[in-house]
């Protein structure tokens, strides 16, 4: 059983920009729902992009917009 699925990150860089991948992405979202499956945006840069995937329903974002790479000793 699948839980997850990532969007890549090629996607989701060229939301604000590409109506092509902005419906790319809102049907792998909708296709993955349908199935229970949640959604993880990858590569998610800056606020603009974050708010979009936010209208979509996106469940999860990772990207150096929402937090810089830290060392695990840092993280403890």
């Amino acid at each position: 059983k699948v839980d997850f699925i990532k969007i890549d990150g090629g996607l989701i860089l060229n939301i604000l920009r590409s109506p092509a991948d902005l419906s790319r992405v809102r049907a792998i979202h909708v296709i993955a729902c349908e199935m229970g499956i949640r959604t993880i945006a990858e590569c998610v840069e800056d606020d603009a992009t974050l708010a979009k995937l936010h209208t979509l329903g996106i469940n999860y974002a990772q990207g150096f917009g929402i937090s810089r790479p830290r060392n695990f000793k840092e993280l403890r």
